[in-house]
């Protein structure tokens, strides 16, 4: 931990030690099917180097990012790991997919055709994974795009394909009719297509069952340390701890406002702490006179609007002097689940955590 007397901007505590006993976790609820944790948006905004290094080191051998141009940073991390972009062939030229060994993940008959014209040009069958989309109509090919390829003999001349995909709508309500209707689209499509591994389970498809998992799983969120089952307790360790120091104690007086806006009206005299957190530092906007911090173990409202940089939070209930320049507020963490405050700023985990940005200094253990 910092010496907090020398702290001026907000940091994040990254528990790599929790990240792994994640990992094991949703392994073992998986155990049939390999565990292939999602890297994509710099591992969530963790630091995709440091997370891909250490699950490395407990064996994961698969990753997912989005852009194939974030598998080819990491791959010095993980030399020997597959890699798949699941925006296939997008941002990086298929020559550099070849040349570092990244697997991409074609989403529409025109990826397809791509890189069957590249794997002819170089003489060679080369792998893919092949999105099917079975109801979330994002990516992935559509029920007449399946029918063409299947109905094909050449529809993948030139592809080894290595992975069949798709991916679930409403894996977050378990109880969703879609949920079976995805999982029996899906296994109907695997039934009229060659032989390979299939993908459909992200976080919260894991703990859908057994049914699910098909051959490889894709977490991310819980990883991280969100919560695969909402509204049920939190299978997962803590992995990030927000903090942010106080940079100003005051009191104010009966009647006087605070921040943009003279949004927060005080009824009676109070004792404010300002922190040296804001918008720009990914604490949304929403959470002005909605959010709460906790400082030495007590709870302290956000009173007024978040602004670029700074906050300012209600400490008239902690003990007087308790608070002053340097003391550390929790602002997620494990008094503070990232969920909740996700909820307080009517969000998801996924985007407080993506959220966070570049002054926030990660520091591993």
């Amino acid at each position: 931990m910092p010496d907090p007397s020398r702290i001026i901007a907000p940091f994040a505590r990254v528990d790599l030690a929790a990240l792994a006993a994640n990992y094991k976790t949703l392994k073992l609820e998986a155990a049939r099917a390999e565990t292939a944790p999602a890297v994509k948006a710099d591992a969530y905004g963790l630091g995709a180097e440091a997370v891909v290094q250490k699950l490395s080191e407990q064996g994961c051998k698969t990753f997912f990012t989005a852009y194939a141009s974030e598998a080819i940073g990491l791959r010095a991390i993980a030399p020997y790991a597959v890699f798949f972009a699941l925006h296939g062939v997008s941002d990086a030229a298929p020559e550099d997919l070849l040349a570092h060994n990244i697997v991409p993940v074609l989403n529409d008959p025109g990826a397809i055709a791509q890189w069957k014209a590249f794997a002819a040009a170089r003489g060679k069958k080369l792998p893919a994974c092949i999105h099917i989309d079975t109801g979330i109509n994002r990516l992935g090919l559509t029920p007449g795009e399946m029918d063409a390829l299947c109905t094909d003999p050449h529809a993948l001349d030139g592809i080894n394909a290595v992975m069949w995909a798709s991916h679930f709508a409403c894996a977050d309500e378990a109880g969703h009719p879609m949920n079976r209707r995805q999982i029996e689209s899906f296994r109907a499509a695997l039934a009229r297509l060659p032989a390979a591994p299939a993908s459909m389970s992200n976080s919260c498809g894991i703990y859908l069952g057994q049914d699910a998992h098909f051959n490889m799983t894709r977490p991310g969120i819980a990883l991280y340390g969100g919560n695969p089952l909402p509204g049920k307790p939190n299978p997962m360790q803590t992995v990030v701890t927000l903090y942010s120091p106080v940079i100003q104690v005051r009191d104010v007086a009966e009647g006087m406002t605070i921040g943009y806006g003279a949004t927060h009206k005080f009824a009676r005299p109070a004792r404010t702490a300002t922190l040296a957190l804001g918008y720009a530092d990914g604490y949304h906007r929403t959470l002005g006179n909605t959010g709460t911090v906790w400082i030495n173990g007590v709870a302290a409202p956000v009173i007024g609007r978040v602004s670029m940089d700074l906050i300012t939070v209600d400490i008239t209930g902690l003990p007087e002097n308790s608070v002053k320049p340097g003391t550390l507020a929790e602002i997620f963490g494990p008094s503070r689940p990232v969920d909740k405050i996700a909820a307080e700023a009517k969000t998801i985990s996924y985007e407080i955590l993506t959220s966070l940005g570049s002054r926030i200094r990660r520091i591993y253990s």
